[in-house]
């Protein structure tokens, strides 16, 4: 390989770290936020709405391609509700549990991609999916709990994340044509307007205190976070162009280490030996599920 392509490589791979590490810790400033006042969906939608204005600012016309390619809308919709998800869960729980069961992710594809992509799962693609749910069975199987059942809202919503998630890769692939801008655009427009409906009817129930007037305590943090989002996302974005799939898919898997082992190191998540042990499994049908996907390459 010339060594222009290999610099060009190493770029990309070190722009999916950076990546996989603004979002492993994203965590961090939003429950930040909420120590403020501000509950995590708002601070969805603020810092996402901000990465947003930004994006804009920099490609005044991405907004056309969702006029172009009416499928963005349900990149929007599912990205959107992703963000909902993930976000809300890593404040109010067990960072590591949640961030394991969000990546419950290629279990879902194996289950979405044959209707929405038509493609059938074989016998590995089983073996995947199995794999998988064991995993979820033991992180979810605690002493005091029957079944392995999800036993909290941040458990709820870390898998709801996790196939929200799982949808939009399968958009993505199907989208990778339209443009880059217009991908992006969808992408934070659907955290900032799916956070923002999740907030309103979150009031209307209770479950989500009103947006608080604006302070420098927390604001400073929220427009800080939004650049380091849209920062993030641009990593991903050249990374995922320069690489191969197979090995973006495993770089963004780093993604799980930075989140648990900060979340550890700060007093937010717990390793247990049935974590370690259900999360192993979740994670080796992860790294199975790339493999694949490489080969078939």
């Amino acid at each position: 390989m010339p060594h222009s392509q290999l610099n060009r490589a190493a770029l990309a791979a070190a722009a999916l770290i950076l990546n996989a590490f603004v979002f492993g810790l994203s965590w961090w400033p939003l429950r930040a936020l909420q120590g403020h006042g501000l509950h995590p969906l708002w601070a969805t939608a603020l810092t996402l709405g901000f990465a947003l204005l930004c994006l804009l600012l920099l490609r005044p016309l991405a907004w056309r391609g969702l006029f172009r390619h009416p499928m963005l809308w349900w990149l929007l919709l599912a990205s959107g509700l992703t963000n909902v998800g993930f976000n809300w869960a890593v404040t109010v729980g067990d960072v590591v549990r949640v961030v394991l069961l969000f990546y419950l992710m290629p279990a879902w594809v194996v289950l979405l991609a044959w209707p929405l992509l038509g493609e059938r799962p074989g016998p590995a693609s089983v073996f995947r999916l199995a794999l998988a749910l064991i995993g979820v069975v033991i992180v979810l199987k605690t002493p005091a709990s029957p079944w392995p059942v999800p036993e909290s809202l941040a458990d709820w919503l870390a898998l709801m994340g996790g196939f929200c998630f799982a949808v939009t890769n399968i958009l993505l692939r199907k989208l990778n044509q339209t443009p880059e801008d217009g991908r992006m655009l969808a992408m934070f427009a659907g955290g900032t307007l799916m956070a923002s409906a999740a907030a309103l009817l979150g009031m209307q129930w209770g479950l989500v205190s009103a947006l608080p007037m604006p302070q420098a305590s927390w604001s400073a943090l929220a427009v800080a976070t939004g650049l380091a989002l849209l920062v993030g996302n641009l990593a991903l974005q050249y990374g995922a162009a320069h690489l191969n799939a197979g090995t973006t898919s495993i770089i963004m898997l780093s993604e799980v280490v930075f989140a648990s082992v900060s979340s550890v190191l700060l007093g937010t998540g717990e390793l247990s030996l049935r974590t370690l042990l259900g999360g192993s499994l979740i994670l080796l049908a992860s790294l199975l599920a790339v493999v694949s996907s490489g080969r078939q390459r």
